[in-house]
């Protein structure tokens, strides 16, 4: 992670630091959070979330999947795919997940 971006994450006093090196730390995060905001209002499968972001399929499972290594997103088989939603472990601390988003967002 880069110098600058660690001090940001101190001036906005973040405790979650797994929270802020995946949506901070990485160049994707922006699309991570586009991912899990739609996530936060209802579960889809990668399919439908590529339609709904008109975002690659391959891009929609690279985050997904970095998300659901850090235990932010859950899956459920279902017949044909995976159910996404989110996970415990995200609903917990929406309050820095909600302040690094109007970080990134209103980043320059």
């Amino acid at each position: 992670m880069s110098e600058k971006k660690d001090i940001n994450i101190e001036i906005l006093n973040l405790s979650n630091r797994d929270l802020s090196n995946i949506l901070i730390g990485r160049k994707g995060g922006k699309t991570t959070i586009k991912i899990i905001d739609k996530l936060l209002i209802k579960p889809y499968n990668a399919n439908q979330l590529s339609n709904l972001l008109e975002l690659d399929y391959k891009t929609i499972v690279h985050h997904i999947n970095i998300a659901h290594e850090h235990k932010y997103v859950d899956k459920e088989k279902t017949k044909n795919s995976n159910l996404y939603y989110p996970s415990n472990k995200l609903i917990n601390c929406l309050d820095e997940y909600y302040i690094i988003k109007e970080f990134l967002l209103n980043e320059k």
